[in-house]
């Protein structure tokens, strides 16, 4: 372990052989004013102690389920079988708050969670809630319960608590289930071959082999992979009670897939822990899958938001039952998206991965995308509400929500969710941003994402670089970064050009670098660099309408406004009372002027524009019309991810356009 024990990298990659771009130890970027400070900083002072409250009391019962399990506590199980993952990502969060701001309060009260889950662990390492308190249920005998789920996320978050507190306990937990699990899955056997669906246990066991250098861990991620798509397609004991075949990815062998199929979270996690192996052992048909597969999710089943996994109900190109996930190419429903939070923070975790083994900033872009939209529309301002779908369109009585009420679907964020997965995933991911913002190339480093912060950090050769960065981003286009140390020796800066930014210059003390701006690609800047040196990258941040692939059909003659990487919407408090956004329009010469206002949804720039609103539309299912009677109306768009912030209302990103 000692080649391991000095890093603190949230995915550890530094010795990662197939990796371009290494991470950078978890702490070496700051956050230090601007959007993103402004996100961590909720979420240090509202977003953690609120959710700590919801899962160690009796609601969210998290905490309570280990105290059963321990013996400590009398009462059932509640919550979903996945509720201690639910758990797990809760305490990554904490995690990454302990380790920006040393907040012993914080180390100890993950300390006592960790001695819960400690007392609850069997003898033989086996832990999972669900079984171990309820009466008839068997540990491995049937997918359902989603162990393996639980198992990466706890190995995951045990791997990320040692690194960056240098303490055992949780770790020592997790090998002990580890163990277990290749006791049960390394050998062969039919009764097990088909576990592992929702697949978060191979990017856990893969960081566990980076964290301790135990081959068996890599091994067995890779097992888990191989036996996909392997066996006939029937219900038996070990899958009774769940969807089979392609909603669970187990219809065609990965190595042979082409399309991203069935749950995209279950999907997303297999292509991520997929990622992650390819990270360690270089194997081709692996990574040519997952170019594959990311280009058919980005490029034919992704929204404008960077959300994905386009219905809760529907069937696959082979016609499996699937729930909450992919359906066919360019079928892009805007009212009935589901867009889990989850399985857009996926689409993010996914594009990092690629975006590290092949060097490329395309799959930043994504980051991004999801990032500033369909991921944070997954909570509310104050940092207390949730969403679990997020549609790009909500109109009042559309649909029913009873049937799915405080659990996935709703009009309004909830204060809590049955099915509590999203929002620690979508908090800890706020948490740990500014681990993504840097990487580490060959002979430098890359500029990923854009906001205030510092980074003071080791290059690969051991030399010392530390920058500041300074910019208005995502509000203002202008991102100032200056060398504040480094070596000598000449290296490269890559800085991220997004695929929105044409136009883009990019300038090291006041003069043009001579390097090619290409959008979508990084700019890399190699020079003799030295204390004071500024590089200043200016994106002209107009205001964009965007249309989708003529094969989508629900937004065929629809537009988008999208601003640098913000997407935006209306919502009915902008307009008039009564008015519905189904008649709402926009010209397609429509004046759009951004205005920052500073005291508004947490500070925002919104689009102020005038749309056009009809007004002779009836109930009918089909009518007779002549030339529609418009109104013209001055109002304003706000960011996608802000909606909902003002009580129940109606929303949408997309609007008929009208020339």
């Amino acid at each position: 372990m000692d080649n391991q024990k000095h890093t603190k990298a949230i995915t550890n990659t530094k010795n990662s052989p197939f990796v371009k771009l290494k991470s950078i130890d978890f702490g070496d970027c700051k956050w230090k004013n601007g959007f993103w400070a402004d996100k961590e900083n909720v979420a240090t002072q509202i977003m953690l102690p609120y959710m700590g409250d919801v899962l160690c009391g009796d609601i969210g019962h998290g905490l309570n389920n280990f105290k059963i399990a321990a013996g400590e506590k009398e009462g059932e199980h509640k919550g979903f079988y996945w509720h201690d993952g639910d758990f797990y990502k809760y305490m990554e969060a904490c995690m990454y708050i302990y380790a920006l701001t040393k907040d012993e309060a914080l180390l100890k009260k993950l300390d006592e969670y960790i001695e819960w889950i400690g007392k609850a662990q069997e003898d033989d390492g086996y832990i999972h809630t669900h079984i171990q308190i309820t009466e008839g249920a068997e540990r491995f005998s049937n997918r359902k319960y989603h162990e393996m789920y639980n198992y990466g996320h706890l190995f995951i978050a045990a791997s990320v608590h040692y690194r960056l507190t240098g303490q055992r306990n949780f770790l020592d937990i997790a090998i002990k289930q580890a163990d277990l699990l290749c006791v049960y899955f390394m050998p062969d056997t039919k009764h097990y071959q088909r576990f592992g669906f929702n697949q978060t246990q191979i990017m856990g066991l893969v960081e566990l082999y980076r964290t301790v250098g135990d081959k068996k861990y890599l091994k067995l991620a890779e097992k888990f992979i191989n036996r996909r798509g392997t066996f006939k397609i029937e219900h038996h004991s070990t899958t009774e009670g769940y969807p089979i075949g392609d909603m669970v990815q187990e219809r065609t062998p990965l190595r042979e897939a082409n399309e991203a199929v069935g749950h995209a979270v279950l999907a997303l996690y297999y292509y991520a822990g997929a990622a992650d192996v390819y990270a360690e052992t270089g194997e081709q048909a692996l990574i040519d899958a997952l170019d594959r597969l990311w280009e058919n999710v980005t490029g034919k089943k992704m929204y404008v938001t960077g959300a994905v996994g386009q219905a809760h109900y529907g069937a696959s190109t082979s016609l499996d039952m699937i729930e909450e996930g992919f359906i066919d190419a360019y079928m892009m429903p805007n009212m009935t998206a589901y867009n889990e939070t989850c399985a857009n923070l996926c689409n993010a975790m996914f594009s990092n991965r690629m975006m590290a083994l092949k060097e490329e900033s395309r799959y930043a872009d994504i980051i991004e995308l999801v990032l500033f939209n369909s991921g944070l529309s997954g909570i509310s301002i104050e940092g207390k509400d949730y969403f679990y779908s997020n549609p790009l369109r909500m109109v009042n009585g559309s649909r029913d929500y009873e049937a799915h009420a405080d659990v996935t679907e709703s009009p309004v964020r909830q204060p809590y969710l049955e099915c509590f997965c999203c929002p620690p995933n979508l908090v800890r991911t706020i948490c740990k941003s500014s681990g993504w913002a840097y990487t580490l190339s060959e002979n430098g480093v890359a500029v990923v994402l854009f906001g205030g912060n510092t980074l003071d950090t080791n290059l690969l050769d051991g030399s010392t670089i530390k920058l500041t960065q300074d910019t208005d981003y995502p509000w203002k286009g202008i991102v100032k970064i200056t060398v504040e140390e480094c070596k000598t020796d000449a290296f490269d800066i890559k800085v991220r050009i997004p695929k929105w930014a044409t136009g883009s210059t990019l300038k090291v003390n006041g003069e043009d670098t001579g390097v090619q701006i290409i959008p979508g690609t990084f700019a890399v800047i190699n020079r003799q660099w030295k204390a004071g040196d500024t590089i200043v990258l200016d994106m002209p941040m107009e205001v964009k309408l965007i249309e989708g692939h003529n094969r989508i059909e629900e937004t065929r003659n629809q537009v988008a406004v999208k601003r640098g990487p913000i997407v935006y919407c209306i919502e009915t408090p902008d307009l008039p009372k009564n008015v519905s956004i189904l008649d709402v329009y926009i010209k397609g010469d429509a004046n759009l002027v951004a205005e920052h206002k500073p005291d508004f949804l947490g500070g925002v720039t919104v689009i102020n524009t005038e749309l056009q609103l009809r007004e002779d539309k009836n109930d009918e299912m089909y009518q007779v019309i002549t030339k529609p009677v418009l109104t013209s109306y001055k109002t304003q768009l706000v960011p996608y991810f802000a909606w909902s912030n003002r009580g129940q209302a109606e929303m949408t990103v997309f609007l008929p356009v009208i020339w």
